[in-house]
């Protein structure tokens, strides 16, 4: 997985790290990743401290999302190997804001990443809600 860039960073945690994700679903678009600081591949080889970081910045993220997107929910998704739909072979998290009708599991991700300048506005709005100042 390559580093996200610093303007789509939303929250930086000793031991996990959040950013918009650059590739969007159709209907549920700006979703956050989290991910360990150290290289694991798999939830199978994540330590127990790691975990916790991750898991406790999904909650802040999910938390932030629900109170600053307008989303009536939030989904968490996390796949290993390739029969488990893993891709990227670095541990992560998505973190989906969710709306009615919105079919998140039957729909596939865009083709294409979506522009910095695009994704720009709602990695501010999350470091505003939770209390991230550019370079923490």
């Amino acid at each position: 997985m390559d580093a996200p860039i610093a303007a789509d960073v939303v929250a930086e945690r000793e031991r996990a790290v959040a950013f918009i994700s650059p590739r969007w679903w159709a209907r549920n678009p700006r979703h956050v990743i989290v991910v360990p600081r150290t290289h694991v591949e798999n939830l199978y080889d994540i330590t127990s401290p790691d975990l916790h970081g991750v898991m406790d910045l999904v909650q802040e993220v999910a938390r932030g999302m629900r109170g600053s997107y307008g989303c009536s929910g939030v989904s968490t998704r996390q796949h290993n190997e390739p029969d488990g739909d893993q891709d990227v072979w670095h541990l992560h998290v998505h973190v989906f804001p969710r709306y009615p009708d919105d079919r998140l599991y039957e729909t596939r991700p865009l083709d294409v990443f979506v522009p910095s300048e695009e994704r720009a506005s709602f990695a501010r709005r999350l470091r505003t809600v939770l209390g991230t100042r550019m370079g923490s």
